[in-house]
C-alpha cells in the first residue's frame, strides 16, 4: 500500500506555521478555484449555483484537508458548512487556528486516512479531493471514490484536483506517491459508478511543471 502522506517537503516540516508557508508559497490561491460551471464568477451569489440539476450549496468535505486552504479560500465562500478529514493530526490541530472565525461552521474534523474513510450517506453537496490522491494505490482510489459516489446527496459533485502524468504513471520513491495520466483516472472513475461532467487542466503553470487537471464527476443517474 502506498503511503498516504502529502508531499515530502511538507511533512518533513515540523512547525505548522512552517507548513503554511511551505502551502503559501507551492500553491498560491488562484491555483484552488471552483470550475467556471459550478461557481460561475467571484462577483456571483452562491445561491445560483442552485437548481434543477445543479449542486446545492449546503455541505462540502474536504478531503486530504491539510491546515485547511481549500476550506478557507474555495469551500467556506461557498457552502454553508465544511467537514475536513485529514490523516495527520497535528494538521488538523493547526486547522483551527488557521479557520479562527469559521468555527460555527467547521461541523467537523476528522483524523483519518482515506483509505478508512467513509462520508456519511446523501450528505453532502461536493466531496473535493485535492493533491491527496496519488497516495492512495489504484485500489484504494476507486474504493473511495465508490464511498464518495454514496455519500453524495442528489445532483451532488466530486471534484478530484491532482498532478496528471503526460503519459503512463510515474512512481515517486522518496515520498511513495504516484502521479497517473488521465485515461488511468477516467478509467478508475469509471469503475467506481461516477461520471466526469467536465475536466479542465490548470492553466498558468510553466510547461516543465507537471500538469494539474480537475475533474468533476457525478453519480451515474442509471444506478441506484
Amino acid at each position: 500500500m502506498l503511503s498516504p502522506a502529502p508531499e515530502m517537503e511538507l511533512y518533513s516540516a515540523e512547525d505548522p506555521e512552517e507548513v503554511l508557508e511551505l502551502l503559501t508559497d507551492q500553491y498560491p490561491e488562484e491555483l484552488l478555484g471552483l470550475p467556471l460551471y459550478l461557481y460561475p464568477g467571484e462577483t456571483e451569489e452562491p445561491q445560483e449555483m442552485e437548481g434543477p440539476g445543479k449542486a446545492g450549496t449546503e455541505h462540502a468535505l474536504d478531503c486530504g484537508s491539510g491546515i485547511g486552504r481549500v476550506t478557507k479560500h474555495v469551500l467556506l465562500p461557498v457552502f454553508k458548512s465544511v467537514e475536513l478529514v485529514d490523516m495527520m493530526e497535528n494538521f488538523l490541530a493547526e486547522a483551527q487556528n488557521y479557520l479562527q472565525g469559521k468555527k460555527d461552521r467547521i461541523k467537523m474534523y476528522y483524523c483519518y486516512s482515506l483509505q478508512e474513510f467513509t462520508p456519511a450517506p446523501q450528505k453532502y453537496d461536493v466531496i473535493w479531493i485535492q493533491w491527496v490522491s496519488g497516495y492512495l494505490t489504484d485500489k484504494d482510489l476507486l474504493e473511495f471514490l465508490i464511498r464518495c459516489q454514496n455519500g453524495l446527496k442528489d445532483n451532488g459533485i466530486v471534484i478530484l484536483k491532482d498532478n496528471v502524468a503526460r503519459e503512463g504513471c510515474i512512481l515517486d520513491p522518496l515520498d511513495s506517491s504516484v502521479i497517473r495520466d488521465l485515461s488511468i483516472l477516467r478509467s478508475l472513475v469509471e469503475k467506481s459508478g461516477l461520471t466526469i461532467l467536465q475536466q479542465e487542466r490548470q492553466e498558468g503553470f510553466p510547461e516543465h511543471c507537471v500538469p494539474v487537471w480537475m475533474l468533476a464527476m457525478q453519480k451515474d443517474p442509471g444506478l441506484p
